[in-house]
């Protein structure tokens, strides 16, 4: 089976096809609705000739039964109603983006995902179960949420030695809440970071496309909840 993983993000659409080495990508940013990110995928993948009959799709807000139950906030409006298997013409698997990529980046035992991009992803993963979390716009500290300090504003607003302070703030905290025994730092930024204590470890992008093919996996998907 043919499996093609699109990961949704705030600042770019990033596309891969099983047994492909490089991804593709287009920009996405705040104007950009659902059905404009079908055609730009549409196009991407025309061009490239890339042949895919099922998707996986990394989504940047919460989901249930395989559809997003809120606009995300760092997009346009227009992904709840969308019907993506007839936008696509194929089957379509959907999930929150971090709990992709935390599903791509987990070992064994009980570990917390931090997905440090546009906003702030996460979820936690034990025992091989996955369950999406929305920390992001819980108030953290000086009025303002976790997302406002370790998302993009935050980094732009503190600069990166304050930033990595907070993360780590934040990483401390939320493992404590979560009772985790490690952290896997992903997202574009988690590369921002320089020194991490032994409990937290830095993800790779790649492991959001690894956790999209492990969707389609019968073995995996039995052992998971999405």
């Amino acid at each position: 089976m043919k499996v093609m993983v699109i990961d949704v993000g705030g600042t770019s659409v990033k596309i891969l096809v099983k047994g492909k080495r490089k991804e593709l990508r287009f920009a996405s940013g705040p104007l950009m609705t659902a059905k404009a990110m079908v055609a730009g995928v549409k196009a991407a993948t025309a061009k490239a000739g890339w042949k895919y009959e099922v998707i996986s799709i990394g989504y940047p807000g919460p989901v249930l039964h395989d559809r997003p139950v809120v606009e995300p906030h760092n997009l346009a409006p227009g992904w709840v109603m969308l019907d993506y298997r007839k936008a696509f013409g194929c089957p379509v698997k959907i999930i929150n983006d971090a709990a992709m990529q935390a599903l791509g980046s987990y070992r064994k035992g009980r570990m917390l995902f931090l997905g440090l991009g546009t906003g702030l992803g996460s979820a936690l993963v034990v025992d091989s179960v996955v369950e999406p979390m929305e920390l992001a716009h819980l108030p953290f500290k000086k009025g303002r949420t976790y997302e406002d300090f370790v998302g993009i504003r935050g980094l732009k607003r503190l600069g990166k030695k304050k930033w990595r302070k907070c993360v780590m703030e934040v990483v401390e905290q939320l493992r404590a809440a979560t009772q985790a025994e490690y952290v896997v730092l992903g997202g574009g930024n988690a590369r921002l970071m320089k020194k991490i204590p032994p409990h937290v470890r830095l993800g790779d992008n790649a492991n959001a496309f690894r956790g999209g093919f492990r969707l389609w996996d019968k073995h995996a998907a039995k052992a998971m909840t999405y």
